[in-house]
């Protein structure tokens, strides 16, 4: 493997490098699925590259619900199929692959209704379990117990006596999501792959019916490359049909987008040991921990709106609020609320009812020669996506090419990151730095927690937090920019560090510092550091209003009054 450092020099050489010579597989989408793409044909010796026109997992893969897991309500629709898939990737996420990133969290499951419900809902849980274990990668989770209603209100004394007969609890597992993706990305290039980002495809370049490469715009420097590849990989999630639409060719499935939105509150407005999954009238709702917080999601409406900045209405902060407060003790109010994200599902809706019947499942075609089309799934099941779009691609291909190998490849992290975990009270004392902050950031970075040591050891003043947002430090700031990818403020505050949905101020209060940080890695003058400044300051007042809106409409009108693009 060589060395990944997503910094400003490595993107410009591999715009250039894409350029130079044709690549056997080009991947469009800088997504979870798009990341798995890059890192499954550059790991079966293909040379590969990958373009993204905004940040890395800055669509649907930075606004999940940030969980890897099975899909227990599922098993309720008889999809054991599907259960049994994401399962099997959820333990190998666990015990192989991402150790560094994905971990275990229970869920408590309360139980209203005595006798039949019990026998119900216990028999699912029990044939979850049963179905992950059979999979060989099931036993680094307990298994699930009943609670007596006592019991279950020891572990959540947060909710009403009266809202539950007893409960089961289970586990499942959880992921930051955008840091995952750029790990993905830096996995690939460590294994030769070449990344941009802010590289927007905006046409395909054909010879006859072949599609055989893609124009791509610089969208930092403004300059215009041609990338020919034999195989084109679209893995644009939610903009599957408009990427698709650029070829001309009739599209085999659609793609429809479903906005799920999610509230961030503080620990302490909920107290309880667990999360929690709650019955709603349309699916489910969790309470998921998260570090000093909880998330609370989600909702499932369609959404024809802006793609890029879906919008969290006030009636869906509401509706949210409504359904969790009917179990909690004390409730919780609008202004626990500390933040607030919004993201868009790619549901697979096919032209018969076969296809529209594939929903979380996904699927890949080949409409064009030299183009191939992956859509739909889950974020558990990315890397079996992954699979399917390069094998698929694989058949246009003119040679013979190895077998999928990512269920062995740890992702950029995991290698030595137990082995840093037990000796995290040595790496404290040897740093100077708190073992609370290695902890933080082995659980962030796994074994390359080292690079961010490397920045605080050559200059000690990094090694502080955050004035306004103390769970992280100045460090993780410039390593975000010159290993990670980083372009701008809004990516650092809002996906390599959560402070956008963590903090009151939505991270106002951070940006000039963070900017400042940023700086000298990227090149940024006083007046552009001014400009990141206001420009995010701007989206999170846009962000602010639009949740102030009534409906989905006027939402995101309010959300489009911020721009899109930061100025150069």
């Amino acid at each position: 493997m060589r060395t990944a450092a997503l910094g400003p020099a490595q993107r410009a050489e591999s715009l250039a490098e894409m350029a130079e010579r044709e690549l056997d597989i080009l991947v469009v989408g800088g997504g979870v699925v798009g990341a798995g793409t890059a890192l499954d044909a550059v790991t079966r010796g293909l040379s590969t590259g990958i373009v993204e026109a905004r940040d890395w997992a800055s669509g649907t893969s930075s606004r999940s619900s940030k969980l890897i897991h099975g899909g227990l309500r599922y098993l309720e629709m008889l999809d054991f199929a599907l259960v049994r898939e994401a399962l099997k990737e959820r333990g190998l996420l666990l015990e192989r692959l991402a150790p560094h990133l994905v971990r275990p969290v229970p869920f408590l499951y309360p139980l209203q209704h005595r006798g039949w419900e019990r026998w119900y809902a216990g028999s699912g849980v029990a044939l979850y379990d049963g179905m992950s274990m059979a999979r060989g990668h099931g036993r680094g989770l307990p298994l699930h117990r009943h609670l007596t209603r006592r019991q279950a209100l020891r572990v959540a004394p947060c909710l009403k006596k009266d809202a539950l007969v007893g409960a089961l609890q289970y586990y499942d597992a959880q992921v930051d999501d955008a840091r995952f993706v750029a790990a993905l990305v830096r996995t690939a290039v460590s294994y030769g792959a070449k990344a941009a980002n802010r590289a927007r495809v905006t046409g395909f370049l054909r010879e006859g019916e072949r599609v055989v490469g893609a124009k791509v715009q610089d969208v930092e420097g403004g300059g215009e490359y041609e990338i020919r590849a034999k195989q084109i990989v679209n893995a644009t999630g939610v903009w599957t049909d408009d990427t698709q639409a650029m070829v001309g060719e009739r599209g085999q499935f659609h793609v429809r987008a479903s906005k799920g939105i999610h509230l961030v509150v503080p620990k302490d407005r909920i107290s309880s040991t667990t999360g929690l999954i709650l019955r709603t009238e349309k699916s489910v709702l969790f309470v998921i921990p998260w570090g000093r917080h909880w998330i609370v999601g989600t909702t499932d409406t369609d959404w024809d709106l802006d793609k890029a900045h879906p919008a969290a209405s006030s009636a869906d902060i509401d509706y949210l609020l409504e359904h969790v407060n009917s179990v909690l003790a004390v409730p919780l109010s609008r202004d626990d609320v500390q933040g607030v994200y919004a993201g868009l599902r790619p549901l697979l809706a096919g032209e018969s009812d076969a296809t529209s019947k594939l929903s979380r499942e996904h699927t890949v075609a080949h409409p064009a020669p030299g183009l191939v089309v992956v859509a739909g799934g889950k974020y558990t099941t990315y890397r079996v996506m992954a699979k399917d779009a390069v094998d698929e691609a694989v058949h246009g291909l003119d040679m013979r090419v190895a077998d999928c190998v990512t269920e062995e490849i740890p992702l950029y992290g995991a290698e030595g990151y137990r082995a840093l975990w037990n000796a995290r009270a040595r790496i404290a004392a040897e740093t100077g730095i708190h073992v609370v902050r290695v902890e933080h950031l082995l659980n962030r970075y796994g074994s390359a927690a080292q690079e961010v040591l490397a920045l605080i050891a050559a200059d000690p003043a990094l090694g502080a937090p955050l004035r306004s947002a103390d769970d992280y430090l100045r460090a993780e700031v410039v390593h975000a920019a010159s290993h990670e990818g980083a372009r701008h403020l809004d990516d650092v505050l809002t996906r390599r560090t959560r402070i956008s949905i963590e903090t009151f101020d939505r991270g106002t209060r951070s940006a000039r510092e963070a900017a400042e940080l940023m700086a000298p890695v990227l090149g940024w003058d006083e007046g552009q550091i001014e400009r990141e400044v206001q420009h995010y300051e701007k989206r999170v007042e846009a962000e602010r209003e639009s949740q102030r809106q009534p409906d989905d409409l006027t939402a995101d009108a309010a959300r489009l009054g911020a721009p899109d693009i930061v100025p150069l």
